[in-house]
C-alpha cells in the first residue's frame, strides 16, 4: 500500500506548463523540431528552444515532490543550447572603410587578415551599408532598416520622429537577444554607437546599452567615434574605464583585442562547447586615425601614395580589375573635377602633407587588420575555426569626407567649420596620428579610396558611400574557397543570414512584445557554389540620408544627386528634401560603377522608381526627410540636462559624465561657481572641466593659484588667473561669462549667426574682480567628441598639457559647484530680421 506521503505526490507534482497556460487561455507553441539531449532532469540535460518566443517559459519540472526530499526526486531545467551544428560567430566590421582601401577588394593597403578570410570563403562585390555609421550598425544588428529602428541619423543628431529618435524598440529584438536565449553567450567589442546620447551616462537607462540589448559581456566605446590613446567613453559593460592612465603607449586597438581574446579563452577554458557570438568593432578606421609609431614607420616605407591620388585611383582600377572584384566593362567613375583638385595642380607643401596624412591612415588600417587577425588566430587556436562563421564586413559606410578639402590636424575644427591651411597642418607632421591630434585626412583620399565609385560617406545615392567590401568564411560548409559573390545585398540581410546558419528561427514574440518582421533576406544561399551566378534575393532596397535619397530595384538604381557635399557641414539646409533633388538613373546590372545617366532615355522609369521609393520612405519610418545636418547636432533632446537652466553639484569628485548629460555653455552666457576649502598646505588640481585637448573649459588650481582656460579647439587658450596663491580656509570662485549673441535660438530660422559670437569672462575670488577679457570668438557648435564633464578630476586630456596631466585631482575639498546658464532670448525685431534673412536666402537674393 502506497504511503500518504506518496499519495500526496499525486496532488503536489507540478502540472506540465503547458496544460497551466492552456487553463489560463493562453495559446500554446511547440516547436516541432526541439532537441533534447541526456535524460530528462539530469544536470547534463540540454535542450534547444522554440526560439519563436522568448524568453522561453519555464521548463515542465520532470521530478516528484514529496514532504521530504527523501521521497522526492529532484530535476534541473535543460540548459539551453542551439540547435545541433550550429556554428560560433565572429562578425566583425571596420569603420568608414572605402571600397577601395583594402589590399583584399583591389586597394594599395595590405589587409591580410581580410585577404585570408576571403581566400578560405567567399567575396561578395556588391553589399551595402546605409551611407552612415550608426544607421548602419542598428540596421545590422537588428536586421530591419536603420529608419525602422529609430535611426535615420546618429544618435548625435537624434530628433524627436520615430524613423530618428535613435531608440531601438522592444519590438526589434538585436541579433544578441536572439542568440543569447537560444544557448550562445554573447560579446560586443569596440564601438557602441547605438545606445542613445541622451541615456550614455552612469545614471542610464541601460535597456539601450549593449548589456539591455542582449550582449552579456561589453568592451568598448559608446559614441562615434574616440581617441584610441584615450578614449574618454570606454567602458566594461555599464562601468567607465581609464586603462590609459599611467601607460603610455596604450592604444584602444590591441587592447580591444586583447580583451576579445581573454573573453574566448577564458570561455573555452570553462566549458570548450560553449557556442559563442562575438561582435567585433573597432574604430578603426574612424577618424582620429591612431596608429602606432612602428605601423606608420611600416606604412611610410611602403611609399604608396607617393604619386598622389590620381594615379592611386588608376592603379586601385586596375588591381579590381586583375582581382576580378568589379566587372571587366566596369568603368572607373571620372575624377569630380568642379569639386576637388587634382595631383598634379598641387604645390610641394601639399604634397608633403597629403602623403603624410594617407599613410598615417593606411597605417591605422593596417594595425586594425592585424589585431582583428589576432583575434581570429585565437578561435583557431582554440581548435574552432572549422564551426565557426567569421562575417568580415570592411567599412561600416564608404570613406570619410568629413576631414575638410585640406585635412585637419584636428576633427573638431571640421566640425565647426574651421579650415587649417597647409601651413599651419604642417606643425604637426611629426605628431601626425599621435595623441597630439585627432587627424583626419583631406576629402580627395576618401574619393580616391572609394575607388571605382562616386561619391563618399554620407551619400546614400551612389555606391562611394555605401558598398562596402565583405568576405564571409565558414570551413566545411563554404567550399567555393576564394570565389566571388556579386548579387544585391545590404547590411540588413545580415541577421537572417545568420539565423539560418544557426537553425534558429525569428522570434515572433520576445518579452510579451510583438516583433516587427525582419526586412533582410538571408545571403545563405549564395554560400552554395552551384548559386553563385543566382538571381539575388534582395530585390528592393531604399536610400536615405540627410535627406538624400536613393533606391535599388530589380537592377536599376534611381539616385539623387546630392546638393550639400558631405564636407561641407554648414551650409544652409536644403528646405525642401522631398522635391528638391535631380535624380539620376542606372541600369546597374550592365552599368556596374553608375557611369552612366540614362533618366533622360527612361523617364517613366524614374517616375515609377521615384513613387516606389516613396512607398517604401512611408513603409519605415523614413518621413519626414530632414536634410539638415549642423543644426541637428544642437537640437533639444530629453537628456537629464534638458530644460534645465541651473546645475548643482554636491562637490564629490565625479567624472566620466558625458556632454549630453551636463550643462550646455556653448553660445550663450553662464555662471561657474565653485565654494572650496584650501588646506593648509596649499591645493591644486582640477574643480570642473569639460572637454580636453582639442577643446574645452577648465577651472582649477596651480600650486594653489586659480586659473579658468577656455581651449579654443587647440588653435588658442585663453586663461584668467588669480594673482597670487589662496590662502588656507574657505573660498568662493566664480567664473562669470557675458555672450555677446543670439545663441543656438537662430538655427531655427536656418541661420548659424548666433553661434560663435564674442564674449566677455570676469574671474572672481570671494567676490572681488581679478582678471576680465573678452574672446572675440567662441567655439559654436562642439568642443568634445568623446571627452567629458568631470568634478574634481580630470579624465581622457587636459586643456592644457602645459598645466597639468590627467588625471589631476584636487587636493583640496570641493564644498559645493553650481553652474547657472542664461541662455540668449531672441526679441520680436530679432525674430523679423531672421524671417527676412530665411526668407531672402531662400530667393537667392
Amino acid at each position: 500500500m502506497r504511503s500518504r506521503s506518496s499519495r500526496l505526490v499525486r496532488v503536489l507534482r507540478i502540472r506540465p506548463l503547458a496544460v497551466a497556460l492552456a487553463t489560463a487561455g493562453f495559446s500554446i507553441h511547440i516547436a516541432a523540431a526541439q532537441q533534447v539531449t541526456g535524460t530528462p532532469g539530469s544536470p547534463t540535460t540540454t535542450t534547444t528552444i522554440d526560439g519563436r518566443y522568448i524568453p522561453a517559459p519555464p521548463q515542465k519540472f520532470e521530478g516528484e515532490i514529496g514532504l521530504n526530499a527523501l521521497e522526492s526526486k529532484p530535476a534541473w531545467p535543460a540548459r539551453v543550447v542551439p540547435p545541433k551544428g550550429a556554428p560560433n560567430i565572429l562578425l566583425i566590421m571596420t569603420d568608414d572603410v572605402g571600397f577601395g582601401a583594402p589590399s583584399t577588394f583591389g586597394g594599395v593597403i595590405p589587409t591580410p587578415t581580410l585577404d585570408q578570410v576571403a581566400a578560405t570563403g567567399l567575396r561578395y562585390t556588391n553589399f551595402h551599408s546605409t551611407a552612415l555609421c550608426s544607421p548602419t550598425r542598428a540596421a545590422l544588428i537588428t536586421g530591419r532598416n536603420h529608419h525602422s529602428v529609430g535611426f535615420g541619423v546618429v544618435s548625435e543628431q537624434s530628433t524627436g520622429f520615430p524613423g530618428y529618435n535613435s531608440i531601438i524598440g522592444n519590438d526589434s529584438a538585436t541579433i544578441g537577444r536572439i542568440l543569447l536565449e537560444n544557448g550562445y553567450r554573447t560579446s560586443w567589442f569596440g564601438k557602441d554607437h547605438n545606445t542613445p546620447v541622451y541615456t550614455a551616462s552612469q545614471a542610464g537607462p541601460f535597456d539601450q546599452w549593449p548589456a539591455g540589448m542582449g550582449f552579456e559581456y561589453f568592451y568598448g566605446f559608446v559614441g562615434g567615434d574616440t581617441s584610441q590613446w584615450e578614449p574618454g567613453m570606454l567602458f566594461r559593460n555599464t562601468t567607465a574605464i581609464h586603462p590609459y592612465v599611467g601607460h603610455p603607449g596604450w592604444n584602444l586597438i590591441t587592447a580591444m583585442a586583447d580583451d576579445a581574446i581573454h573573453w574566448l579563452n577564458q570561455l573555452n577554458d570553462l566549458d570548450p562547447s560553449m557556442p559563442f557570438f562575438c561582435y567585433y568593432v573597432p574604430g578603426g578606421t574612424h577618424a582620429p586615425h591612431h596608429a602606432t609609431p612602428e605601423w606608420i614607420q611600416k606604412a611610410h616605407d611602403l611609399h604608396l601614395f607617393d604619386n598622389g591620388w590620381n594615379a592611386l585611383r588608376d592603379q586601385i582600377y586596375a588591381n579590381q580589375k586583375k582581382l576580378g572584384v568589379i566587372p571587366a566593362d566596369a568603368q572607373l567613375t571620372p575624377w569630380p573635377d568642379q569639386l576637388l583638385k587634382k595631383w598634379d595642380t598641387l604645390g610641394p607643401d601639399e604634397k608633403k602633407l597629403f602623403i603624410r596624412q594617407a599613410e598615417v591612415y593606411a597605417a591605422y588600417l593596417m594595425y586594425t587588420d592585424h589585431e582583428i587577425g589576432r583575434v581570429i588566430s585565437e578561435v583557431e587556436r582554440e581548435g574552432k575555426l572549422d564551426n565557426t562563421l567569421i562575417i568580415y564586413i570592411s567599412g561600416d559606410n564608404g570613406a570619410s569626407a568629413e576631414g575638410t578639402l585640406n585635412g585637419t590636424p584636428s576633427e573638431l575644427l571640421a566640425f565647426n567649420g574651421v579650415d587649417l591651411p597647409v601651413a599651419e597642418q604642417l606643425k604637426f607632421y611629426d605628431v601626425w596620428g599621435s595623441d597630439k591630434t585627432y587627424n583626419h585626412f583631406a576629402v580627395p583620399w576618401a574619393w580616391a579610396f572609394d575607388t571605382p565609385y562616386k561619391w563618399t560617406k554620407q551619400i546614400p545615392s551612389f555606391f562611394g558611400g555605401t558598398r562596402q567590401g565583405m568576405a564571409i568564411a565558414w570551413p566545411g560548409h563554404i567550399t567555393d574557397k576564394g570565389g566571388v559573390r556579386w548579387q544585391f545585398h545590404h547590411v540588413i540581410d545580415i541577421l537572417p543570414t545568420i539565423l539560418e546558419a544557426t537553425g534558429i528561427p525569428a522570434p515572433v514574440m520576445v518579452d510579451g512584445v510583438g516583433q516587427k518582421p525582419i526586412e533582410g533576406v538571408s545571403m545563405a544561399y549564395t554560400f552554395d557554389k552551384t548559386n553563385a551566378e543566382a538571381p539575388t534575393r534582395h530585390k528592393t532596397q531604399y536610400f536615405e540620408m540627410f535627406g538624400v535619397q536613393g533606391l535599388y530595384n530589380d537592377g536599376w538604381m534611381l539616385s539623387a544627386v546630392p546638393i550639400r557635399p558631405p564636407w561641407s557641414l554648414f551650409g544652409a539646409a536644403v528646405a525642401d528634401p522631398a522635391t528638391a533633388y535631380k535624380f539620376e538613373l542606372y541600369d546597374v546590372q550592365h552599368d556596374w560603377t553608375q557611369y552612366t545617366d540614362v533618366a533622360a532615355k527612361y523617364p517613366e522609369k524614374v517616375r515609377t522608381m521615384r513613387d516606389l521609393m516613396f512607398g517604401e520612405f512611408a513603409k519605415y519610418q523614413v518621413l519626414p526627410l530632414d536634410a539638415s545636418v549642423a543644426t541637428r547636432v544642437v537640437a533639444p533632446r530629453p537628456s537629464m540636462a534638458a530644460g534645465r537652466d541651473v546645475f548643482n553639484y554636491s562637490g564629490d569628485p565625479v567624472t566620466g559624465i558625458p556632454t549630453a548629460a551636463a550643462p550646455n555653455l556653448l553660445s550663450t552666457s553662464f555662471t561657474i561657481t565653485a565654494s572650496i576649502d584650501v588646506p593648509q598646505a596649499g591645493a591644486e588640481g582640477v574643480i570642473v572641466t569639460e572637454g580636453g585637448r582639442f577643446g574645452g573649459y577648465g577651472l582649477y588650481l596651480l600650486k594653489s593659484k586659480p586659473v579658468f582656460t577656455w581651449n579654443l579647439l587647440d588653435l588658442k587658450r585663453v586663461k584668467w588667473q588669480g594673482p597670487s596663491a589662496l590662502t588656507p580656509g574657505k573660498h568662493t570662485i566664480e567664473y562669470d561669462f557675458k555672450y555677446d549673441g543670439l545663441g543656438f535660438a537662430t538655427l531655427a530660422f536656418n541661420s548659424i549667426s548666433g553661434l560663435g559670437r564674442p564674449g566677455t569672462g570676469t574671474l572672481k575670488i570671494d567676490g572681488n574682480v581679478v582678471a576680465t577679457q573678452t574672446m572675440e570668438k567662441t567655439i559654436p557648435v562642439i568642443f568634445t567628441i568623446d571627452e567629458t564633464f568631470d568634478i574634481g578630476a580630470d579624465t581622457g586630456s587636459p586643456i592644457d598639457d602645459q598645466d597639468y596631466q590627467v588625471p589631476f585631482k584636487f587636493t583640496g575639498k570641493i564644498d559645493k559647484l553650481s553652474i547657472a546658464v542664461d541662455r540668449p532670448k531672441l526679441t520680436p525685431e530679432d525674430v523679423q530680421k531672421l524671417k527676412s534673412a530665411e526668407v531672402a536666402a531662400a530667393d537667392g537674393k
